[in-house]
């Protein structure tokens, strides 16, 4: 049985002399952003007065927050089954990915046959792939899952085959001299190695698995934040559509966050993780 600390074996000590960053604090990691948007919405504000922009063209931060607010309980109905599809993908998705990246780096044979052809999928673009999996599969969830799931895969598939792969030579080494189990090596060496490749495929896949489903439901969908942009879109309530836009991106930021949260509890070793 191997007895090391693996946490530390993985990520190494600190080399004398070097000295870690501060943290920053939560003021400033919230406040610096939320700072740089308040300038973006004031801006935004000013040349759409300034210039006269009509409504129907860009309308003004204070027109979308008023749409925002007369339609909240329109935006969150349609926000219900958007998060449900993303969520599904995303999980389904990013699963898949892990499962096969753990072929790979076992069997080197199944990566060079099925990599090439990951590669291919990645390559077709989603609005094409849409339409065919709303005629073979309905108007439902289901489509709208899988568009979600294969914008989810490619990222995790192959940051989840680098982790496991970026172990060190000394390190299996050491666990090859106290006669670790390949099960053993894996567990307590390569799934640790991988740990922050995977979160940072999953931050990605958290945003684009809601990208998505919001493509998705433009092809055959009756509910949801895409089918509002399109009906926003069609009755030149542009207002709406924003407003629409913005409740997305809300989403999509509630995911990120999600994620970010079970790093910083999960990949505890990790410096950039407690930054």
């Amino acid at each position: 049985m191997v007895g090391t600390n693996t946490e530390t074996l993985v990520m190494g000590s600190a080399k004398p002399g070097t000295k870690r960053k501060p943290k920053k604090s939560a003021l400033r990691r919230i406040g610096t952003p939320l700072a740089a948007v308040a300038v973006l919405v004031i801006l935004w504000q000013v040349v759409c007065v300034v210039f006269k922009v009509p409504y129907y063209i860009v309308p003004s931060p204070i027109e979308v927050g008023t749409s925002f607010g007369e339609n909240i309980s329109t935006l969150l109905e349609h926000a219900v089954p958007t998060v449900i599809e993303a969520g599904a993908g995303f999980l389904v998705g990013n699963s898949i990915a892990i499962v096969l990246a753990v072929l790979f780096v076992h069997w080197k044979a199944a990566e060079d046959a099925l990599m090439p052809v990951a590669v291919f999928i990645q390559t077709v673009p989603i609005v094409a792939i849409a339409p065919v999996l709303v005629l073979m599969l309905g108007t439902g969830y289901a489509p709208k899952v899988v568009i979600a799931a294969l914008i989810s895969f490619f990222p995790t598939l192959v940051n989840m085959v680098k982790g496991l792969k970026a172990v060190e030579k000394e390190h299996l080494e050491l666990f090859r001299l106290l006669s670790a189990s390949r099960s053993e090596t894996f567990w307590k060496l390569r799934v640790f190695a991988s740990m922050p490749f995977l979160f940072s495929s999953l931050r990605i896949t958290a945003t684009t698995s809601v990208i998505g489903a919001i493509v998705a439901e433009w092809i055959g969908s009756q509910r949801g934040l895409g089918y509002m942009i399109i009906q926003a879109t069609y009755n030149f309530d542009t207002p709406l559509l924003y407003a629409t836009m913005i409740m997305a991106s809300l989403v999509a930021v509630v995911f990120f966050s999600l994620v970010t949260i079970v790093e910083r509890l999960v990949v505890t070793w990790s410096a950039e993780s407690k930054m």
